[in-house]
C-alpha cells in the first residue's frame, strides 16, 4: 500500500511510550537544539506534551537542523527515496506480484505498470542472505539499481543469484540490454555445408557467405560504424591464417562497397567450433555467433572469442613474424617491452565486452589489445601516437607501446590492424569520476537550498565551499596531465610526422571555413528538427538559432588576429571518457581520434586548443549528466540547473587556469592573451556547434547541453 510518514519519522525522533495511548508519538516536533526543540518559545511549562529528553533519541541530538547539514542522515536518506519513488509510476500505480524464492528470510516481489516493471528484494534478517530468483520471463534483460544505476548482469533462464546484507534490499528496474538490438533480433544463418574453415570458401559457399551471412551479421555489430547507408555489397578481398595449424583461425577482410562513396574495409576474425564448444559459445557469448554450418552442432563465429587466435597475435607480434595471405601479408611489430619477453608464457587472455568501434582483450591486466574492425591505408594515429609518446617523448601518462601488426600488400601504405599496450590499473575512468563528484556538489546545494535561493545571483565564495576541494584538485590535475601530453607531442623538431608548423593566416583561415560549414549544417538540422524538441525547450533553441550570424562573427575573429602559435599533433577526441584515473593519477587513452573523420583528417596537425575545449564542454555534459541521472525531485532539478552551469564553469576555468600554467611559454599557444582568448572562444563555439548536429542524430533529448552551452559562451556573466 502506500507509504504513510508521520512527522518525525523522516529523522528517527523516537517516541515516549510512558505518555500512552497515541501521545506517545505526539511530542513536539524537533527541529532544532534550541529551547523546547525549536517547536515553541513558550514557557516548557505550557506545552501541551513534553519534548523528549530521552538519551537516545534527545532533541539536542535528533533535530531537523542538525541533519538538514549531514548529507548522509537519515533525513537525507528519506528524501532521495521518496525523490526516486516519484520517479517511478510503477511504485504507486501498479501491480503487485509476489515472488518465492526458497529462503523465506528475503522477501521479493515485481511492481508493474504499463511498460515498466521493478523487483523489490528485501532481506528480513539481520544477517547476510543468498537467494535464488525465478525471473526466467525476463530473460535477457539487465537489472539496473535504481539508486546507484549500476547495470547488474543480465537474467537467464536459470534462477538469478543475489547476496543481500543484513536488513538490506535492492530496487532494480528490468530493463532490455540493448532495446534497439531486441527490437531489430539477428537472424543466424544456416549454411549447408560442414566445410571446415581452410575450404569454407572454396566449396561453392562464398557467394552465400558474401551475400546473406555478412550483411545480417554485421548489421547487428557495434562496431560496423555505417548502419545507415545503402550497402551494396559484401565481398571478402583477403583471408590469412592466423598460423601454420591447419585448424587456426582467419583473418578476413571484407570490402563493404555502398550505393554511394567510397568502400570501407572491415576486419573479421573467423573460426569454427563443434559440439560442446559450439554450444557453450553460443550460451556465453551470442553475439560472436556468425553462422551455423549444417547444424547447430557447427557455428562459424568471431575469432576474438578463441583463445588460441589471442595468443597468435600475441606471438605474432612478440616474434615479428610474418603471414601470408591471397593478397598481402601480416606483419607483426614487436616495442622494446615486448622484445624483453620473448621466452614468457604468453599470458592468460579474455575478451572486454564494453561496446565500442573496436574490440578489446585483455592479457592478464598486463597488457591491452586493441583489434582495429574499419581499417584505413596508413599508419592508424592511435599506434604513431602512442609509440611516440612512449618510445621517443617518453611521456609516462600513456599506455606504453607494445607491439602491433600490420597488413602490408604491393604499392600500398601499411594498414595497421591491432595494437598492442600496456594495462593501466586504474578506478574507472575520469567520466565515472566526475558524475560522482557532481551528485555530492547537488547533495550539498540541496542541503543549503533556502540559503542558495537568495545567493544565487552572486554565490561568490559559497561555490568554492559547495563544490569541496577534492574534485577541483582532480580537474586541476587533469589540465596539467593535459599541458604536459601538448609539450610531449610538441616537443619533435626533425621528424615531418611530429615536428610542429606555424599556424599562419592561410590555416588560420581554412579553420574558420570549417567552423563556418558546420554551423551551417548544424543550424539547418535544428530549424529542421525544432517542432520535435520539447515545447520547454524550443524558446532556447529559438534563441541560439537567431544567434546563428552573432556566433560566425566570432569565429571570424580568428582571421582579424595573428595567432603567432604552431600547430601541433593532438589527441582528436579528448573528453573525460578518455582518461583513466589510477587513484593517484591520470593516463590519457586513445589516440585513435573521431572514428566518423578519414585517416587522413585525424592525422592532421591543429591547434591544441581543439584537445583544450574539447574537454572544457566535457565537464558541462558530466554536470547535466549527472543532473538527469541523480534520485532528486523534478522542483529540485529544476533549482540545481542553474548550479550544475556554475559548477561547470568553476571547473572548466580550474582545468584552463591549470594547463595554461603548465604550458606557459609553449610556442603552440598564442603569446598575447586577447588572441587566446579569441581562438578559445571561436573552438568553443565550434565544438557545442558540431554537439548540436551530433545530438540532434544520435540523442535529441540531450541536444539542450550544447545549446545552452553555446548561450553561455556568447553570454559569459
Amino acid at each position: 500500500g502506500t507509504p504513510v510518514l508521520y512527522y518525525g519519522d523522516e529523522i528517527g525522533m523516537g517516541d515516549n511510550f510512558y505518555l500512552g495511548d497515541r501521545n506517545g508519538c505526539r511530542t513536539p516536533m524537533q527541529w532544532s537544539s534550541d529551547r523546547n526543540a525549536g517547536f515553541s518559545k513558550s514557557s516548557p511549562q505550557q506545552l501541551y506534551l513534553p519534548i523528549t529528553i530521552d538519551p537516545e533519541y534527545h532533541y539536542e541530538a535528533i533535530n531537523v537542523e542538525n541533519q538538514q547539514k549531514n548529507l548522509s542522515s537519515l533525513l537525507w536518506w528519506t528524501r532521495r527515496v521518496i525523490g526516486m519513488r516519484k520517479n517511478y509510476r510503477a511504485f504507486s500505480r501498479g501491480s503487485i506480484e509476489f515472488l518465492y524464492p526458497d529462503n523465506s528470510k528475503v522477501l521479493a516481489f515485481l511492481r508493474r505498470h504499463e511498460d515498466e516493471t521493478i523487483l523489490v528484494v528485501a532481506n528480513l534478517s539481520r544477517f547476510s542472505q543468498a537467494v535464488e530468483l525465478d525471473l526466467a520471463r525476463f530473460q535477457g534483460c539487465a537489472p539496473m539499481e535504481i539508486f546507484s544505476r549500476n547495470v547488474f548482469p543480465a537474467v537467464r533462464k536459470t534462477p538469478y543469484p543475489l547476496t543481500i546484507g543484513p536488513h538490506g534490499h535492492f530496487w532494480f528496474v528490468l530493463q532490455a540490454a540493448n532495446e534497439r538490438r531486441r527490437e531489430k533480433k539477428r537472424t543466424v544463418v544456416t549454411l549447408k555445408t560442414e566445410s571446415t574453415l581452410p575450404n569454407l570458401l572454396a566449396d561453392g559457399q562464398r557467394a552465400r557467405i558474401e551475400r546473406d551471412v555478412l550483411p545480417e551479421y554485421l548489421l547487428g555489430c557495434r562496431w560496423f560504424g555505417a548502419k545507415a547507408r545503402a550497402v551494396r555489397e559484401m565481398r571478402i578481398v583477403e583471408q590469412v591464417a592466423i598460423s601454420d595449424d591447419a585448424s587456426a583461425a582467419q583473418l578476413w577482410l571484407l570490402q563493404v562497397d555502398y550505393t554511394d562513396g567510397a568502400p570501407d574495409i572491415y576486419a573479421l576474425p573467423v573460426q569454427v567450433a563443434t559440439g560442446n564448444n559450439a554450444h557453450a559459445l553460443t550460451r556465453s557469448a551470442p553475439q560472436a555467433v556468425i553462422a551455423y554450418l549444417g547444424s547447430k552442432d557447427v557455428i562459424l563465429y568471431d575469432a576474438i572469442w578463441d583463445s588460441g587466435f589471442r595468443e597468435a597475435l600475441f606471438r605474432l607480434m612478440r616474434q615479428g613474424a610474418r603471414l601470408r595471405g591471397k593478397n598481402g601479408e601480416l606483419v607483426g611489430v614487436k616495442g622494446g617491452l615486448l622484445g624483453q619477453e620473448l621466452n614468457e608464457e604468453i599470458p592468460k587472455s579474455q575478451v572486454l565486452n564494453a561496446e565500442q568501434s573496436n574490440s578489446s582483450m585483455l592479457f592478464e591486466n598486463r597488457y591491452f589489445l586493441k583489434l582495429y574492425r574499419k581499417l584505413e591505408d596508413g599508419v592508424n594515429p592511435d599506434v604513431e601516437v602512442t609509440r611516440f609518446l612512449t618510445e621517443r617523448a617518453r611521456f609516462a601518462h600513456v599506455p606504453a607501446f607494445v607491439g602491433s601488426i600490420e597488413y602490408h600488400r604491393p604499392r600500398a601504405e601499411p594498414t595497421v590492424v591491432a595494437l598492442l599496450q600496456t594495462a593501466v590499473p586504474n578506478e574507472g575512468d575520469a567520466w565515472a569520476l566526475t558524475l560522482d563528484a557532481v551528485g555530492r556538489y547537488f547533495e550539498r546545494v540541496l542541503a543549503r537550498k533556502g540559503d542558495l535561493q537568495r545567493a544565487i545571483a552572486a554565490p561568490g565564495d559559497l561555490l568554492d565551499e559547495l563544490v569541496g576541494g577534492v574534485y577541483p584538485e582532480k580537474a586541476q590535475l587533469i589540465g596539467a596531465r593535459t599541458g604536459e601530453m601538448h609539450l610531449a607531442l610538441a616537443s619533435e623538431s626533425e621528424d615531418a610526422v611530429f615536428a610542429p608548423e606555424p599556424f599562419n593566416a592561410m590555416a588560420q583561415r581554412s579553420v574558420y571555413q570549417s567552423m563556418r560549414a558546420s554551423l551551417r549544417r548544424a543550424f539547418a538540422l535544428l530549424q529542421k528538427k525544432m517542432p520535435d524538441l520539447p515545447e520547454a525547450f524550443r524558446a532556447e533553441a529559438a534563441e541560439v538559432l537567431a544567434a546563428e550570424s552573432r556566433i560566425l562573427a566570432q569565429e571570424q575573429r580568428i582571421l582579424q588576429h595573428h595567432a603567432d602559435a604552431a600547430k601541433i599533433r593532438i589527441h582528436g577526441d579528448y573528453h573525460l571518457g578518455q582518461v583513466l584515473y589510477t587513484g593517484k593519477d591520470f593516463t590519457i587513452l586513445d589516440f585513435e581520434g573521431e572514428p566518423a573523420r578519414p585517416l587522413s583528417e585525424r592525422k592532421l596537425k591543429r591547434s591544441a586548443l581543439r584537445d583544450v575545449t574539447g574537454m572544457m564542454r566535457s565537464f558541462q555534459y558530466a554536470a547535466y549528466s549527472a543532473l538527469w541521472q541523480s534520485a532528486t525531485r523534478e522542483e529540485d532539478r529544476m533549482f540545481l540547473e542553474r548550479w550544475a552551469d556554475l559548477w561547470y564553469r568553476q571547473m572548466s576555468a580550474i582545468f584552463l587556469e591549470s594547463y595554461l600554467k603548465t604550458t606557459a611559454g609553449a610556442g603552440f599557444l598564442p603569446r598575447k592573451e586577447s588572441d587566446l582568448q579569441v581562438l578559445l572562444e571561436a573552438y568553443l563555439l565550434d565544438k557545442a556547434v558540431y554537439e548540436v548536429g551530433y545530438e540532434l542524430n544520435h540523442r535529441p533529448e540531450w541536444v539542450v547541453i550544447p545549446v545552452r552551452g553555446i548561450k553561455h559562451i556568447l553570454h559569459p556573466e
